[in-house]
């Protein structure tokens, strides 16, 4: 996964294994950082590999 690169929720979705309501939960409440271009969402690579070192940080 290059960190430059920019993931549709779908693509997060299939990553994290989790639906698309739990992703735009973590969108909403900023655990999972994202932009909007025109009408779409985009979430960084990068900021999905922060999620996990984050939760991997918390859970241990």
């Amino acid at each position: 996964m290059n960190d430059d690169e920019l993931l549709t929720v779908p693509d997060v979705m299939a990553r994290l294994k989790l639906g698309r309501s739990t992703v735009y939960d973590l969108i909403r409440s900023r655990r999972l950082p994202s932009i909007t271009i025109g009408r779409c969402r985009r979430i960084p690579a990068r900021a999905v590999r922060e999620y996990i070192t984050n939760e991997l940080e918390a859970a241990a």
